[in-house]
């Protein structure tokens, strides 16, 4: 089987990647991940899952790449991880009673055969009408400060939420591994096949 390779610092995409039962190597691209002027919220998880894959190609050619990002949009706003508390609290008083679109890219590529997929995976949010207490609580208990849209979906923030709609919940933790899956699946790795 082929080297297996998370372009990714992300404990979360490290831990979904992990339920596959694949081995695999995490190496952080260090990539600029500054926006674009006027660059909409799924060009720019394209662009940087892009970036983040061919940033670890240019030395481990040999290797299959997975990269992925996400950003979260609300009208014309994207929120990207919010880094501190301020930030946080700014993010989800914005979404409070609104409803949130998360983009979350993935790219792929096969370094031996130049084979590669690409593809956006969108999920939305709905949040229920928060208290600033209960936000403030929320960043104590959480510190979610690495995750786009201040919320970790799989602890207590899914009490932020009045419902939850898209193709794999996984997507919204960081990394789709449905859409991951078929693309390995085309590059000859299959989760549920012989492990060489």
């Amino acid at each position: 089987m082929p080297r297996l390779i998370l372009a990714s610092s992300s404990p979360y995409r490290r831990e979904l990647l992990q339920r596959l039962g694949l081995p695999f190597t995490c190496i952080s691209p260090d990539i600029d991940e500054t926006g674009l002027l006027n660059e909409g919220p799924e060009a720019l998880v394209r662009r940087l899952a892009r970036g983040k894959v061919d940033a670890i190609a240019k030395m481990h050619q040999d290797a299959i790449i997975i990269g992925s990002d996400q950003v979260a949009s609300i009208g014309k706003s994207i929120l990207t991880k919010p880094g501190n508390s301020k930030n946080a609290l700014a993010q989800l008083q914005l979404c409070s009673g609104n409803t949130v679109t998360f983009y979350t890219s993935l790219h792929v590529l096969d370094g031996t055969t130049g084979q590669q997929y690409s593809t956006v995976e969108p999920f939305v949010v709905g949040f229920r009408e928060l208290q600033e207490a209960q936000i403030l609580r929320y960043i104590e208990l959480e510190q979610p400060f690495d995750c786009a849209g201040s919320f970790k979906c799989e602890g207590l923030g899914i009490t932020l939420f009045t419902h939850l709609s898209g193709r794999d919940p996984n997507a919204l933790v960081g990394l789709p591994l449905i859409e991951l899956t078929g693309m390995l699946q085309q590059l000859g790795v299959d989760p549920l096949g012989p492990q060489l």
